[in-house]
């Protein structure tokens, strides 16, 4: 985008967008100033930075004569949203001046002021109508326009109504807007602005066009205000207007408004001679110095802790918040992962030359997981800064905690080492490398890092050292061993023991045995039965018995459960003792009785009943036995 697009002065007569030179101060002549936001407002699709995708939509659209009834424009604070609107007003109702009045057609393509295009400009054309619904959320409001909409346009060729903050309209104002929306009359067009897409109705966006207006990239956004800069004969440093732009975060009225404030801070203007220097943007902003950044974040990876904490206090004594830093931390970690990732990232036109080169280096020497372990300690510090009643010094803890992690293995790392420590101490018998000497020598394992104020690094193995000659420790004494279990049943009947009532009704009634060994059991389940049964199993056992059981589960059909088993078992006795002659004299005598249930005795404790003594047991029931009678035998 070139400086000559800006606010250029047509040749219409009477019409001069651009800013008149200001006159001296106290002049009667003296033009008000403009804020560098409204002097270079877009004023053409052609002037718009950083929404490509959407001019091409449109464009491709108005030439094949695909024009929708309803556009919605959606995006962050200041990326261009009424600027738009304005624009694509003009475009629908554009007319060359010098050609016959209601000529032309819908383009994007204006080179020259049309016959409309400097009332739409100025809001002030009689058929184009700017609404703020933020002010006019009501039914009433919107009744208005859909009344106005029933009449042609006056001069230009659509009635267009620009709503701007649409979700801010009331619930009865989008129902009432609806059929109007869907089915509107072939002369009017409207076009919707929102910050908050979400808060509109899918009712509402099912009828219109929408488009996403992205955040301008930091590099396009520095480019933008360096043009605006030459145009205004201001001097900059590329590295202010690179703060500037970042500061921004994609909004270019944002970032023109940090520019006009960064340039009366400085007197950065043609006549005084001054620059916008980066150092008083720094101090305008509450930033840290990039290359100050930078340092702290090679001390923090060098495991220096008294460099960082000396560095921190540098920056905030000069003017840094706190939360500040860790979020340059923050951003930077985020810029060297990229950059390891994909290298083209150090082309960025917002980029300073340190942290090219600089974060180059640390992206070729640092590790993912060490930059990935540094982005969560920072992401979670920065809550606790901002949080904090002194965030200088929760600030110095972060900084201390990222200090004393950063040389740390990743825990894979870890595991790696002390699996290569044992190996090697297998490998010699046990003994630790240690070295030959007298009594006076020491044996230690190879410490890996321990961050202090002089860059030393942590041990992973134990900071003391051992006597070598120490003497050897005691056998710890045996444990108590836990119960032999010799079959299924003897687990059920350990379960009851423990009273784990639950499980041993599981085990009775869904478990199918097997094989069975101490130590190792093999089941199947029955159809419905949980699968965790397996491993709750596995686990009771290792606790109750002290040893580690393994339990798995079989495809084979296995064994019944023990709970058919004892069915079976019952069945099988109550037929026998159908069978025998003292229990079907008794069933004989008393027609209807049945057998209700079965229960043994040792042998020398159960009684002998003759047929003398069942009869006489007979005879002294008088009237038989009732049906909720027992006879035991």
């Amino acid at each position: 985008m070139s400086a000559d697009s800006f606010d250029t002065p047509d040749t219409t007569p009477g019409f001069d967008l651009g800013a008149a030179p200001a006159a001296p101060a106290g002049s009667a002549n003296a033009a008000p100033y403009r804020v560098l936001a409204r002097k270079y407002r877009p004023q053409t699709f052609a002037d718009l930075i950083g929404q490509e995708a959407m001019v091409r939509t449109l464009k491709n659209a108005f030439a094949s004569g695909r024009i929708a009834q309803a556009y919605i424009l959606t995006g962050v604070r200041g990326v261009g949203k009424t600027t738009t609107a304005r624009i694509l007003a003009r475009a629908l109702n554009y007319e060359p001046a010098d050609g016959p009045p209601g000529g032309g057609a819908p383009t994007l393509d204006m080179p020259t002021l049309g016959r409309h295009c400097r009332d739409i400009i100025e809001s002030r054309h009689v058929d184009v109508q700017e609404m703020d619904a933020a002010s006019n959320t009501g039914i009433g409001d919107i009744r208005e326009i859909i009344e106005a909409a029933r009449y042609k346009p006056v001069l230009a060729r659509y009635k267009v109504f620009i709503i701007d903050e649409v979700h801010m309209l009331s619930t009865a104002a989008f129902n009432g807007l609806l059929k109007t929306l869907e089915e509107p009359p072939e002369h009017v067009k409207f076009i919707f602005a929102t910050t908050e897409i979400r808060k509109v109705p899918v009712t509402v966006l099912s009828r219109c066009q929408r488009f996403d207006l992205r955040r301008v990239d930091a590099g396009v956004l520095a480019g933008h205000l360096s043009s605006i800069c030459d145009a205004e004969g201001v001097a900059a440093e590329a590295e202010a207007l690179g703060l500037v732009a970042r500061a921004a975060e994609g909004s270019v009225r944002d970032a023109l408004s940090l520019l006009d404030q960064a340039i009366a801070h400085s007197g950065g203007h043609s006549t005084s001679g001054g620059a916008v220097a980066a150092e008083e943007v720094r101090s305008l902003l509450g930033l840290a110095d990039r290359a100050r950044v930078i340092d702290l974040f090679e001390a923090l990876m060098k495991g220096d802790v008294g460099t960082a904490l000396t560095e921190l206090r540098a920056q905030y004594d000069a003017g840094a918040d706190p939360a500040v830093i860790i979020a340059d931390l923050a951003e930077f970690t985020h810029f060297v992962t990229r950059l390891k990732i994909l290298p083209d990232t150090a082309a960025d036109a917002s980029l300073v030359e340190a942290e090219r080169v600089r974060g180059g280096e640390l992206a070729s020497r640092l590790s993912m997981r060490v930059l990935s372990r540094a982005w969560q300690m920072l992401l979670r510090g920065l809550s606790e800064v901002q949080q904090a009643a002194k965030p200088v010094q929760a600030a110095e803890m972060v900084l201390v905690r990222l200090a004393y992690a950063a040389d740390l293995p990743t825990p894979d790392e870890a595991l790696r080492r002390l699996k290569e420590l044992e190996e090697s101490g297998a490998g010699t018998g046990g003994a630790a490398s240690a070295p030959s000497g007298g009594p006076g020598a020491t044996a230690q394992a190879a410490p890996l890092a321990r961050p202090s104020s002089s860059g030393a690094r942590l041990a992973l193995a134990a900071e003391s050292p051992r006597p070598a000659a120490a003497p050897a420790p005691r056998p710890a004494a045996p444990e108590p061993a836990g119960p032999r279990l010799a079959s299924f049943a003897e687990v059920v009947a350990l379960a009851a023991t423990r009273r784990d009532l639950r499980l041993k009704f599981a085990l009775e009634t869904q478990v199918r045995p097997v094989a069975f060994e101490d130590g190792r059991i093999e089941i199947a389940l029955i159809s419905g039965a949980s699968p965790a049964l397996v491993q709750e199993l596995q686990n009771k056992l290792s606790e109750w018995t002290g040893r580690r059981w393994l339990v798995a589960l079989s495809h084979e059909d296995g064994e019944p459960t023990l709970a058919d088993q004892a069915k079976a078992e019952r069945e099988e006795m109550m037929t026998g003792l159908r069978a025998d002659p003292l229990v079907s004299a008794v069933l004989a005598k008393f027609p209807g009785a049945q057998i209700v249930n079965v229960t043994t005795r040792e042998a020398d404790e159960a009684p002998t009943l003759s047929a003398e003594e069942i009869e006489g047991l007979a005879a002294s029931l008088d009237d038989g036995p009732g049906p909720d009678d027992e006879i035991e035998f």
